[in-house]
């Protein structure tokens, strides 16, 4: 335990959904839910606003639209967010380089490992320069981004997420050393990180609501009641106690994704296809974090909502398209899908950064492009001539061309129009898309609406939310 509030924990305030206000001058001041549209979508982050009105983060969003319906509901722009977060990533270790990301918005930073170390140790009053240096943060993420963010700073990892939990929306709470147990105290058994709703429901069986009640517990009736390892742990917490030393950029234990389907799959073949775009969009993943891996999971949640996970480990790391998906699919084929799918899910762990190219991966490839071959052959062959008798009976039947799929338009999309520039999709339907042209430096802009097919929209990437 430290003697200085040298730990910091900074959150940013509904970051995917300030984000958006951000972008959009006609959002700010109102309520945005951002999430999944389909009929099984969930809320990932609502704003401020929308909180107002009980909308809270994995809300389905059919809840969400009924307790907010005039609120603007956008699909979420991840790349968006990734830059945001890069910049104010940059900021923390600007401050020192034992930063440890906890997600896209939140992290942990260790002041005394950084530029300001020999000062805070000099210093007659270190809790005032970590004040000032906590300060200055806010206010540059604010300048650089337009955004708030919640600093809590303390002498542990446990103390600074709880102090940023007090801080919100856009505060600052320190905990200076020696005050754990008092701060601690008053709050609810849920206020420690691992309690959730059955350990609170076990908690309160024997009388225990608040973290004062389990410091006092001990540590032998909270192992009676929750087991050795778990029970242990929350006593240790209840004192205030955490040793835990900031890690920075901790690594992914896998990488994965996962898509949930507003109507159940039945068909086989869809379901093999879904798992195929799967695995594709994971080995995207795997490119951008610059990893491979050994392990291919495939995740299956069915009709009843039952889930069940099949795995298969390869001879060595990959991060080969053609191998994980060919895996995948030989996963999917070994599941029952009677009765229909409502989520599927292909993720890879056992992580590594390098690859191993071995003859197995070169055989899946190489028997992918066989096929692809057989297809393309099949498909330039003339129809076999009817046989005698087929003639009478049979007439020659035109192919069908298949219609090309429409555009499709989500709301909060970033588009750009030849004509009226940059902008984002307000909704679509009935073939028509709804724009409104605005920037995150412009006034608030103006709405217009074209064919879903127009060729003078297309989409872009985002902008930046500062020039």
């Amino acid at each position: 335990m430290r003697s200085l509030p040298s730990i910091i924990h900074l959150d940013m305030d509904a970051f995917f959904a300030s984000v958006e206000q951000a972008s959009k001058p006609s959002l700010r001041g109102k309520p945005v839910v951002v999430g999944g549209l389909g009929g099984r979508g969930v809320v990932s982050t609502a704003s401020y606003e929308a909180r107002t009105f009980g909308v809270h983060s994995a809300m389905p969003m059919a809840q969400a639209r009924r307790l907010c319906p005039n609120a603007a509901f956008l699909t979420g722009r991840f790349e968006a967010y990734r830059q945001v977060s890069d910049l104010v990533m940059g900021l923390l270790r600007e401050l020192s380089p034992l930063v440890e990301p906890l997600s896209l918005d939140e992290a942990f930073v260790d002041l005394e490992a950084g530029r300001h170390g020999p000062a805070l140790a000099e210093a007659a009053d270190g809790a005032e320069l970590v004040l000032a240096l906590a300060e200055d943060l806010r206010a540059d993420i604010e300048r650089r981004t337009g955004l708030t963010a919640s600093v809590g700073a303390a002498g542990s990892k446990l103390m600074a997420k709880i102090a940023s939990e007090e801080a919100k929306p856009d505060g600052l709470v320190l905990v200076t050393p020696g005050r754990e147990r008092a701060v601690l105290g008053p709050m609810p058994v849920r206020a420690l990180p691992g309690v959730g709703p059955a350990t609170e429901q076990s908690l309160r069986q024997a009388g225990l609501s608040t973290v004062a009640d389990l410091a006092e517990a001990g540590e032998a009736e909270l192992i009676r009641l929750l087991g050795r390892s778990h029970g242990a742990g929350v006593h240790h917490m209840a004192l205030g106690l955490d040793d835990r030393p900031v890690v920075p950029d901790r690594d992914a234990k896998s990488v994965s994704v996962e898509d949930t389907f507003e109507v159940d799959l039945l068909d086989r073949d869809r379901i093999m296809h879904e798992v195929q775009v799967l695995a594709e969009r994971c080995v995207r993943r795997l490119h951008a974090a610059e990893r491979s891996g050994r392990t291919v999971v495939l995740k299956v949640r069915r009709f009843d909502f039952s889930t069940l996970t099949r795995s298969e480990t390869l001879r060595g790391p990959t991060d080969d398209e053609a191998v994980i998906t060919e895996t995948a699919r030989r996963l999917a084929a070994q599941v029952d899908v009677t009765g229909g799918v409502r989520l599927l899910g292909v993720g890879v762990s056992q992580l590594a950064d390098y690859t191993q190219e071995d003859l197995f991966a070169q055989a899946v490839r190489e028997a992918a492009r066989e096929r692809a071959a057989a297809r393309e052959r099949a498909e330039a062959e003339p129809p076999a001539e009817p046989v005698e008798g087929d003639a009478a009976r049979e007439q020659p039947v035109e192919p069908v061309q298949a219609a090309p799929a429409a555009r499709r338009w989500m709301p909060g999309q970033d588009v750009t129009h030849t004509e009226f520039g940059p902008g984002w999709v307000q909704g679509s339907g009935v073939g028509r898309v709804t724009v409104r042209f605005e920037t995150p430096w412009s006034e608030r802009g103006r709405v217009r609406t074209f064919l879903v097919e127009d060729p003078a929209l297309e989409p872009s990437a985002p902008l930046p939310l500062r020039r």
